[in-house]
């Protein structure tokens, strides 16, 4: 018994190498990484030669012999979920994968451990086999000797996808594709202290992204040439905008920017790049919406920033592009939506909201539906396609990277048009707000192939959003519970929005007193805008250091006006006059305040009534109140600024004044100083009279006896022979500034 027992089972053992050599290679690991780096055609004609391309990779300890790179074709995909299946497949599957195409394989001799090497493998189209339109999975292998076995067995695999049409379908597929020129924030609020108002930055990255092979200019450079609508926040133009002058970068002894051509170079790019484009505006600084709906809405006015940003985004574009944008759309957050973000989205006119079918699923229909979704109140959802937006999302800087997803777009692509062939949809994409470089060029591969394979037509997404919708498509808004976790986590909190009103409110108090208030409302309002950006998200640090540094700088500000601290003042009097001074340290003048004195002692000190102030930028000025004082004593003064609604400005300041009463003896000792001056000056007239008088009389005497006794006693006039007597006309002499002697009291006074 025990003998008939061992026999098939010795037999089946024997069996297993030679009968089911597939299904174990299936189940063992694949010591190479097989890597397919490029496909060409994307999307072959009947009589082109697909070429593939790759990377062989030994991972093993041991050397690799008498292998070969083959080409396997499985059967045509179903629909889209098939596509999906196949990215997730591992292993050699021959039932999936399809049988090695003969005569189309490329010999490897020998692949040593750890080593790579390149493999190029050509196929026919018509060798391949292909019958019905349809997505085909295609597999490359490596087949070989592994160590200490005697049979060939496939060593590594790696996928990709043959989209196949044989001609245009009669329905094109619609397809809008979004092109987003966004950045991070790279503007401050802060300005130079010149008339230019030189903007200040917070870093110098942004020059890196617009010069040549940078991200941004990457995108305008690939754009150009795509059938794509652009879509911008005007932020990242005002930016650049501002880099073609003057410009700092932030810190202590932050330098000057030097990349002014760089910036006029690619706005001058763009502006030719748009040219014959759709251009979508979002809201200036591109804010976050769904934080807002979810976190600002509990702040007051909050949601009043939408209104202005929108504005200034549609003259924002206007002005440095000389493009009329479409500023009727709004971009939630990688298209996430709730009800409380479709109000807010729409709450500033922009009735389409650009969302994403795995945010409104449509998993009761067999085919993709038309992206726009009509969702009551005139407004439109516009449902991109979550697998052809999130496309390009991972590491394209690899070439197999890049080659698998620019086939799996195609694939996607071509499958949407199956679906349904009789009925022609409307598809729109959104990829990631900000790509990379290998991203966008991967992207603008999927595009040029797309466009060359003929089974769709590019259209704008203003053209999208009027397309016929689906009937049976979902249009029932989420509600929040549905919002994703993960990007909850991301928003902007409570905190940060009661912040930002409280900056907007320092702002209007601020700019009321201004004589030139643009100088400062516009940097700062944008500032204020930039915020909210939705940019923030996944930098919370950052974007608390930002909001602090905008309300810093606002107050280092209102502070460059102020009261100037005044020491004690003493007030002998009933009544006198105490002067405060304001000091404008800004480069325009202050207006509009009012400077009041308030008495701790009314009773004892009356302060007289409040001023209104105009201080010229750069200046001090005093302003003098009339005080009356009812008692001796010392009272207590505050000096306040108010602005025109009342609203105290700036610190106080409170100095100290001594009321002293003057008394009767001291009022009689006045007044006989008074009385001796009149004295001395009555004496000082007579003596001059009589002088007068006298040398008169001597004159008239000196006639008489034929000389002249001033002449004998004066000799300033000696010895000038032609000059007579002073004349009645000249004037007085100075007796007192002629005589040597002492002068006379009443001299003294007098003068």
């Amino acid at each position: 018994m025990t003998l008939l027992t061992g026999v098939p089972l010795l037999v089946g053992t024997l069996q297993v190498p030679h009968a089911s050599a597939a299904d174990a290679a299936s189940d063992a690991s694949h010591p190479v990484n097989v890597t397919i780096n490029a496909m060409s055609p994307a999307a072959p004609g009947k009589d082109d030669t697909v070429t593939v391309t790759g990377t062989l990779t030994n991972d093993s300890k041991s050397a690799i012999t008498n292998a070969h790179v083959g080409l396997h074709r499985g059967a045509a995909l179903n629909d889209r979920s098939s596509i999906e299946a196949v990215t997730k497949r591992t292993g050699y599957l021959p039932g999936a994968d399809g049988k090695e195409i003969g005569d189309h394989t490329e010999k490897i001799d020998k692949l040593d451990p750890g080593t790579s090497r390149t493999f190029t493998v050509n196929v026919p189209v018509k060798d391949l086999g292909l019958s019905d339109d349809g997505v085909y999975p295609l597999g490359v292998t490596l087949s070989g000797h592994a160590p200490g076995s005697s049979y060939d067995q496939v060593l590594g695999i790696d996928r990709t996808f043959l989209p196949w049409q044989d001609a245009a379908p009669a329905k094109k597929t619609q397809l809008t594709y979004l092109w987003p020129l966004i950045s991070s924030t790279h503007l401050t609020a802060e300005t130079g202290a010149d008339a230019q108002q030189t903007p200040v930055f917070r870093n110098d990255d942004l020059a890196a992204e617009i010069a040549d092979g940078g991200r941004l200019q990457k995108m305008v450079e690939l754009g150009k040439n795509l059938p794509v609508t652009f879509v911008i926040d005007p932020d990242l133009l005002a930016t650049v905008d501002a880099m073609t002058k003057p410009y700092r970068v932030h810190g202590p002894d932050g330098p000057m920017g030097k990349n002014q051509a760089v910036a006029k170079q690619w706005l001058n790019d763009l502006e030719n790049a748009v040219k014959g484009h759709e251009v979508v505006a979002l809201p200036f600084g591109d804010p976050d919406l769904a934080s807002l709906a979810h976190h600002g809405k509990s702040v007051p006015s909050a949601l009043s920033h939408l209104g202005p940003a929108t504005e200034l985004a549609s003259k924002t574009v206007d002005t440095i592009l000389s493009v009329k944008p479409r500023t009727d759309f709004t971009w939630p957050v990688n298209g996430a939506i709730d009800s409380s973000i479709i109000d807010v989205a729409t709450s500033a006119g922009a009735h389409n909201v650009i969302t994403r079918s795995d945010s409104l699923r449509d998993n009761s229909l067999s085919y993709t539906p038309t992206a726009a979704r009509p969702i009551g109140g005139g407004n439109t959802a516009i449902v991109t396609d979550t697998q052809l937006s999130r496309a390009f999302e991972g590491d394209m800087s690899k070439s197999g990277n890049a080659s698998l997803a620019i086939q799996e777009f195609l694939a996607e692509a071509q499958m949407i048009g199956l679906e349904n062939p009789e009925q022609q949809r409307s598809i729109v994409v959104a990829p990631q707000r900000m790509p990379s470089v290998s991203q966008a060029q991967a992207m603008a591969g999927a595009l040029r192939n797309l466009e060359s394979a003929g089974w769709a037509q590019p259209t704008k997404l203003g053209d999208a959003a009027k397309a016929k919708p689906d009937p049976d498509a979902n249009r029932q808004i989420p509600g929040r519970a549905a919002y994703p976790s993960l990007l909850r986590q991301q928003e902007l909190p409570a905190d940060a929005f009661r912040q930002i009103e409280d900056t907007q409110a320092a702002l209007d108090d601020f700019r009321v007193v201004l004589a030139q208030p643009e100088r400062v409302v516009t940097p700062f309002g944008s500032a204020i805008m930039r915020e909210m950006s939705t940019s923030w998200r996944g930098d919370s640090k950052g974007a608390a250091a930002f909001r602090a540094s905008v309300r810093s700088y606002l107050d280092g500000l209102t502070k460059k006006v102020h009261l100037i601290p005044k020491s004690e003042a003493t007030l002998s009097g009933r009544s006198a006059t105490i002067p405060v001074t304001v000091q404008n340290n800004l480069l325009q003048g202050v207006q509009g305040l009012t400077l009041r004195l308030t008495s701790s002692q009314p009773n004892r000190l009356d302060v007289g009534k409040s001023q209104q102030i105009k201080v010229d930028g750069g200046h001090s000025q005093s302003f003098k109140f009339e005080t009356t004082a009812n008692a001796n004593g010392l009272a207590w003064v505050t000096a306040q600024l108010y602005t025109s609604d009342g609203k105290p400005y700036g610190e106080p300041m409170t100095f100290r004044v001594n009321v002293t009463e003057i008394t009767a003896t001291v009022m009689l000792v006045i007044a006989g100083g008074v009385l001796l001056l009149v004295l001395a000056g009555v004496r000082i007239y007579l003596q001059r009279k009589r002088a007068a008088a006298e040398d008169t009389e001597d004159e008239e005497n000196g006639e008489d006896n034929g000389g002249s006794p001033a002449e004998d006693q004066d000799g300033d006039n000696g010895g000038t022979g032609g000059e007579g007597p002073e004349q009645p006309s000249d004037p007085a002499p100075d007796t007192g500034s002629e005589k040597s002697g002492p002068s006379g009291s009443g001299e003294k006074v007098d003068r």
